[in-house]
């Protein structure tokens, strides 16, 4: 028993330390936009989409919720101060409108988050049924997160180019989805092995689309096609 939780405790630092690298692969979306004082055709919705990603993995970590999940607490804590840090720059280099708008969604998130903390507190009365209740939420968020990279995946297909999927990003997201797996099998929790498990497939269909578009691509065809991946990548859970 003490094994397990010991590799289990080793897992987990290694999904934070790899988790940690997913959420800083922005940087150079933003310092693009500090650089040139715009967001232009940057789009703010993955940022403020993780900011409440984070927080139901907060969560679903704390002990109210779950036990022996610290580790998901702490890089979501960590993703979580660092999605703030993003939504701010954004926030300020935006014009008017989608200054409204992420002040719009960032009320909505509030007011989410206050909702289900209020039902999981006041409706259910059992660690049982409150993880399994925060639980699906995180894997229907999860899921629904999956839907960036699958566009960059159905660009790679159309296009037969894998230009705009670096390699290091997908390789880095299919094994933060293997490591998380691990760390949910080790202490079953289907809550962390489903999102992780679909997270890691993700990131293993996007290596055998390298594997396979890699000889076609055209790597100094200057056209413009939108495939910054850095504004769209995002961990898969944990």
């Amino acid at each position: 028993m003490t094994d397990t939780a010991t590799t289990r405790t080793i897992i987990g630092l290694i999904g934070n330390v790899i988790s940690f690298l997913l959420f800083l692969s922005p940087v150079p979306t933003f310092v693009k936009i500090i650089k040139e004082k715009a967001v232009k055709d940057f789009k703010s919705d993955p940022y403020v989409a993780t900011l409440l990603n984070c927080a139901m993995w907060i969560f679903y970590g704390l002990p109210l919720i779950t036990h022996n999940n610290t580790l998901v607490v702490t890089i979501n804590g960590i993703g979580f101060v660092i999605e703030c840090i993003y939504v701010a720059i954004f926030f300020i280099f935006s014009p008017g409108k989608k200054k409204t708008r992420i002040i719009v969604e960032l009320v909505i998130e509030v007011i989410f988050m206050a909702i289900v903390i209020l039902i999981t507190v006041f409706a259910f009365h059992t660690s049982k049924t409150r993880a399994m209740f925060v639980g699906i939420l995180c894997i229907i968020f999860n899921i629904c997160m999956y839907s960036s990279p699958l566009t960059v995946m159905r660009m790679v297909i159309k296009t037969k180019s894998v230009k705009y999927m670096p390699f290091y990003l997908s390789l880095a997201n299919f094994t933060n989805g293997l490591i998380w797996l691990i760390y949910g099998l080790l202490d079953f929790d289907i809550n962390l092995v489903l999102p992780n498990g679909l997270g890691a497939l993700s990131g293993l269909i996007q290596l055998i689309l390298y594997g396979i578009y890699y000889r076609s691509t055209k790597w100094d065809d200057d056209n413009d096609v939108r495939g910054d991946r850095s504004e769209v990548e995002l961990p898969s859970s944990a």
